[in-house]
């Protein structure tokens, strides 16, 4: 009985898939040197030079004070900088940073081809798109 209010219950299904999920991210983001979570941040400023420390906590999902120090981190290693303007911090990748990119996103292809050949390529965009719907909706809902 206890294992059906397992496989039925949301928040210890999210987990066990966030458990291994990142796990896999975990060794397929090796090769950049890099956590996926600081793989993702430096995919969001590729995207936009000079964004802002505001806008990455809501692409990430991250609160401010983890994005301050993930930033920090990341400017440690040379990867990034920060050029305030105001009061916002703007974050911009280093040369060093760019020389990163391509490795980075082949690391993310391939996170995404070994969870594609588990469950279908189709299946796997699916599941995603679906379980961001499913966050928004959950985290939105007052």
């Amino acid at each position: 009985m206890l294992n059906t209010y397992i496989k039925e219950c949301l928040y210890f299904t999210a987990n066990r898939l966030s458990r291994v999920i990142t796990k896999m991210a975990e060794d397929e983001f090796a090769a950049s040197g890099l956590s996926p979570t600081y793989a993702y941040l430096l995919m969001s400023v590729y995207e936009k030079e000079g964004i802002s420390q505001k806008e990455l906590g809501e692409i990430l999902h991250l609160q401010p004070s983890t994005v301050t120090r993930l930033v920090e981190k990341l400017i440690v290693k040379g990867l990034v900088y920060n050029r305030v303007d105001g009061r916002m911090s703007l974050i911009y990748t280093t040369d060093r940073g760019k020389a990163l990119e391509n490795v980075i996103y082949e690391c993310w292809n391939n996170l995404r081809s070994r969870y594609g050949a588990i469950l279908g390529h189709d299946e796997g965009d699916e599941l995603s798109q679906r379980l961001y719907a499913v966050s928004d909706q959950l985290e939105n809902k007052d």
